[in-house]
C-alpha cells in the first residue's frame, strides 16, 4: 500500500537544507542537546512526581534526513502488519501490478508530507521502533527521545532568544514525553490499540471511499480559501473511525498539553529566559502565512496546536485545583483519562475522579 523505500528517498530529496552552521558549530550543538536532554530529566521527575526509566533510555540527535528516516522506520513498525491485514480482508483488483503502482505513489506522497514537516519539527519520542536483535521477539524496544538540531537552531535564531535556555526549553517537553510513556505501562499499548483500531475501521466499499475522497477535496479547497472546516485527516473518516479517534486525541491532548505545561513550570530556575521564549514561540506559532496555513489545516497541524493548548490548560487547570498527585490520577488506567469534554472543562474530570474515590472507599 506503502512503498516506504520511496518514500524515504523522495523526503529526504524534497528536504529542505537546514541553517548555515559550521561544522564545530554543529558538533558543540549536539553535544549540548544530548547534555541537556540527560540534565532536564531530573526537573521533569520532580515536577511529575512520575518516576521515568532509571537509566534514562536512549537519545537521538538528528538532521533532517535522519529524522524522516526514523520516522518511516516507525510507520514501517506500525503499519505494515495492519496493511497485510486489510489486504487479505480485501484484495486489492488488478493484481500485482496496480498494487506495486498505487504503492509506489502514496510512498511519494508520504515522503512530500514527510519533507514539509522535517523542517518544522523541533523534537518527538518515538515510541515505535524497529526490532532489537539484542531483545527476544516478543519484547518492544524501549522508546527513543528525538531531537531535531537544525529546526532548533533555525527557530531560536528566528526568535532571538537564549540558544541555550531554548535548547533546554524544547528538551523538557520531549523528555516529558519520555517520562510519561515510560512511567505509565498501559499507555504506549493503549495508544497503539488506538491506531490499530482505527485503520482497521477503514471500510472498503468503493461508494463509501468515493463519499470520503469528495469530503477530502471539500476540506483541501476550504483549507486554500482559509476556511475552519476540518483538516484531511477528519474528512476522510468514517463514524467508527470518529469515534475511535475522539479517544485516541483526548489521550495525545493530554500529553502534548502536559508536556507544554512542564516546559512552563519548571520556571525561571531551570530556563531562566522561560517567559519571554514562550511569549515569542506562541507569536510566531500564529504568524504563518496564508499557504502556510493552509497546508498546516490540511494536515491537521493546527489541531496539533490545539491539543497542546487545551492540554495544557487542563493540566494547569487540575493543578491549581488540586495539586499534581490528584492530576496524576489521569494515569492509572485507560478509564481514568479526561474525555474531550472534560479537557474543556477539568472540573468535570475532578468531579468524576471524586465520586469514583467516593465508590471506593464506600
Amino acid at each position: 500500500m506503502i512503498d516506504w523505500d520511496v518514500a524515504t528517498s523522495t523526503g529526504v530529496r524534497w528536504a529542505r537544507p537546514g541553517p548555515q552552521v559550521s561544522r564545530a558549530e554543529a558538533r558543540k550543538v549536539v553535544a549540548e542537546l544530548r547534555d541537556l536532554a540527560a540534565a532536564v530529566q531530573e526537573p521533569v521527575r520532580q515536577l511529575t512526581g512520575l518516576a521515568g526509566l532509571a537509566d534514562g533510555g536512549k537519545i537521538a540527535i538528528v538532521d533532517r534526513p535522519g529524522w524522516i528516516r526514523a520516522n518511516v522506520d516507525g510507520f514501517r513498525v506500525v503499519l505494515d502488519p495492519l496493511v497485510e491485514r486489510l489486504q487479505e480482508r480485501a484484495p486489492a483488483p488488478g493484481g500485482s501490478v496496480l498494487t506495486a503502482v498505487g504503492s509506489r505513489v502514496t510512498g511519494m506522497q508520504a515522503g512530500l508530507i514527510l519533507a514539509y514537516l522535517a523542517g518544522r519539527v523541533l523534537g518527538q519520542y518515538e515510541l515505535f521502533l524497529p526490532p532489537d536483535p539484542s531483545l527476544p521477539e516478543t519484547t518492544a524496544p524501549a522508546g527513543r527521545l528525538t531531537l531535531v538540531a537544525p529546526n532548533i537552531v533555525m527557530v531560536e535564531r528566528e526568535l532571538g532568544v537564549d540558544p541555550h535556555d531554548f535548547r533546554r526549553w524544547v528538551c523538557l517537553h520531549e523528555e516529558t514525553h519520555r517520562t510519561q510513556f515510560t512511567s505509565v505501562s498501559w499507555l504506549r499499548p493503549y495508544v497503539q490499540q488506538q491506531m490499530t483500531e482505527f485503520l482497521l475501521a477503514s471500510d472498503l466499499d468503493p461508494a463509501s471511499i468515493l463519499d470520503r475522497l469528495r469530503s477530502a477535496a471539500d476540506a483541501v479547497a476550504g483549507a486554500v480559501r482559509g476556511g475552519d472546516g476540518e483538516s484531511l485527516i477528519e474528512a476522510i473518516q468514517n463514524p467508527r473511525q470518529r469515534e475511535i479517534l475522539e479517544r485516541l486525541t483526548a489521550v495525545m491532548t493530554l500529553v502534548e498539553g502536559h508536556g507544554d505545561y512542564v516546559m512552563d513550570a519548571v520556571g525561571p530556575s531551570v530556563v531562566p529566559s522561560v517567559a519571554d521564549i514562550r511569549t515569542k514561540f506562541s507569536a510566531r506559532r500564529g504568524s504563518a502565512g496564508r499557504m502556510e496555513q493552509a497546508i498546516r489545516r490540511i494536515l491537521g497541524i493546527d489541531l496539533k496546536m490545539k491539543q497542546y493548548e487545551q492540554g495544557s490548560r487542563f493540566v494547569r487547570g487540575v493543578v491549581e485545583q488540586a495539586g499534581m498527585a490528584t492530576f496524576n490520577k489521569v494515569w492509572e488506567s485507560p478509564g481514568t483519562l479526561p474525555s474531550k469534554e472534560e479537557i474543556a472543562n477539568p472540573r468535570t474530570w475532578l468531579e468524576r475522579m471524586d465520586r469514583s474515590s467516593s465508590a471506593a472507599a464506600g
